[in-house]
């Protein structure tokens, strides 16, 4: 009979428990392959043969190995500036992002604050109404923001709900001893928060700079309702519009017709490698801080 070692000594695991772990690990692979094989598939067709891909050849393996998606996609001069946008944009929300986020957060978790509970449920009202599209495009035109770099940044510099966890955090994880301990040796609010909290919660910060980065890079609508010059678009909707001119453009031959068809479905697995490639990169740099921060996070609330 197999044995499973635990803290008191080993266990015997019966013949029930063997069935249990063998279906567990069964149903986990089923499911790591449901979501992962999507994925997969798109990068093995992002260069196969077009025709391959559409003849529903390309299963497992790439077939007939073709970069010239890629080629069409990285020749662009708008997928570079595009690009360069995103990252710009990117950037100036994090930043952004962190500066009002966690001291917000700080200042939410603190009882002593006043009108903490009303600024709490000051914040919760947005997160379930909003004053619809039409009067948010009013107040941004009215503020001149309309067509400005601004107008991509600023609704994307506070998540609620990013603010919640970062309030969770804090609440959890500086003690208020500690907290005391400092105004005892004469530290001010400004000194503890950036010489004693600020230190103590590279966690939360990882987190939060992960939230807001991906939120940022995969966003086009702000984009796509607030900007008309094409050279601030960002990466997603240069992607977007790329792909919608090589759809609508189709015409001519018969030949023509399924040689822009065929180009057409191979820029979509295309223009999800190119976007989603940098993200991809970053993770694994922040997946520690990442679980660490949501678990520490999640405690209390």
């Amino acid at each position: 009979m197999q044995k499973r070692k635990s803290a008191v000594g080993p266990i015997r695991l019966t013949s029930g428990d063997r069935v249990f772990y063998a279906v567990n690990t069964i149903l986990l692979a089923i499911l790591a392959l449901i979501v992962l094989y999507p994925l997969y598939f798109i990068v093995i067709a992002s260069f196969s043969d077009p025709d391959a891909v559409l003849g529903g050849r390309v299963i497992l393996y790439p077939v007939q190995v073709t970069f010239e998606g890629y080629a069409k996609i990285l020749q662009r001069t708008d997928v570079w500036r595009g690009y360069l946008n995103t990252i710009i944009y990117t950037a100036l929300t994090v930043i952004l992002s962190l500066l009002v986020t966690i001291p917000g957060g700080w200042a939410l978790s603190r009882k002593s604050i006043p009108g903490r509970k009303f600024l709490m449920i000051y914040f919760i009202i947005p997160m379930f109404f909003g004053g619809g599209l039409i009067p948010f495009y009013n107040v941004m035109s009215s503020l001149g923001l309309v067509n400005t770099i601004w107008a991509v940044i600023l609704p994307s510099i506070l998540s609620v709900w990013n603010l919640f966890m970062s309030r969770t955090f804090f609440e959890s994880s500086i003690p208020d001893g500690l907290v005391e301990a400092a105004k005892i040796d004469g530290a001010g609010e400004f000194r503890i928060f950036t010489l004693l909290v600020i230190p103590l919660s590279k966690a939360i910060l990882a987190v939060m700079a992960l939230y807001y980065a991906i939120g940022q890079w995969n966003s086009y609508f702000n984009a796509m309702i607030f900007l008309q010059n094409e050279n601030l678009y960002p990466l997603q909707l240069v992607l977007k519009e790329i792909l919608i001119a090589s759809e609508s453009t189709m015409g001519g031959s018969g030949e023509t017709i399924l040689e822009q068809y065929r180009l057409a479905n191979q820029i979509k697995y295309v223009s999800v490698i190119v976007s989603s490639l940098p993200v991809m990169l970053l993770y694994p740099f922040v997946q520690k801080y990442f679980a660490q921060g949501v678990m520490i996070g999640s405690l209390k609330g």
